[in-house]
Parts: structure tokens; C-alpha cells; sequence
């Protein structure tokens, strides 16, 4: 499976986060053509203590072609639209594989 991971910095706001991230943005980002699954982690601190990650989101497709296809949609155009409106400053992508020994 490939995902895309977006990554959230604390937010100065997190019940303000928290209400538009789970009632407007996840909903509209579960309607991308092709997305399999999502998952998020809300961080509640790390080994050392603090952690500046607040939340994570992990969107899984079958493969990276077909992450490529759903890109090119208007549900993740809208999605990405969104997310750089209310937490441009705060998130960071990466993609990834699961890999299974």
C-alpha cells in the first residue's frame, strides 16, 4: 500500500483545529476517488516528554499510480485547496510504503 502522510505541528488553537479538521477537512479529504483508507493519530507526547506533532494523518491508496490518478481529481484538488487554507503553516507531506517483514 502507498500513503500519503500529513504531518500537523501543534496548533495555537486545537479545539478550533479539532472542529474544522473533523466536521469540514476529513470529511471532504474521505471523498477523493481512490483513497482506501485514513487514518489519524492525535499525538499525546513522546519518550522525551513534549512533541511539537499534534496530529497525523495517514491516507492509503493501492498504489502510487493510483494516488497519481486520485491527484488529479476535483475532491483532491479540493481537499489540498482546503488544508493549505486552514493549516498551510502547520502541515508537512511525506509518502511512504508499508513494508512488512
Amino acid at each position: 500500500m502507498f500513503k500519503m502522510i500529513a504531518l500537523f505541528t501543534t496548533p495555537e488553537d486545537k479545539e478550533a483545529f479539532d472542529q474544522y479538521y473533523f466536521s469540514t477537512h476529513l470529511p471532504l479529504t474521505k471523498e477523493i476517488p481512490g483513497l482506501r483508507d485514513v487514518k489519524v493519530t492525535k499525538f499525546t507526547g513522546s519518550p522525551m516528554g513534549e512533541t511539537q506533532y499534534y496530529l497525523m494523518c495517514e491516507m492509503y491508496y493501492d498504489s502510487k499510480e493510483s494516488f497519481k490518478q486520485a491527484s488529479k481529481t476535483a475532491e483532491s484538488k479540493a481537499s489540498g485547496k482546503d488544508v493549505m487554507k486552514f493549516a498551510g503553516k502547520l502541515v508537512t507531506f511525506m509518502f511512504g510504503e508499508d513494508v512488512n517483514e
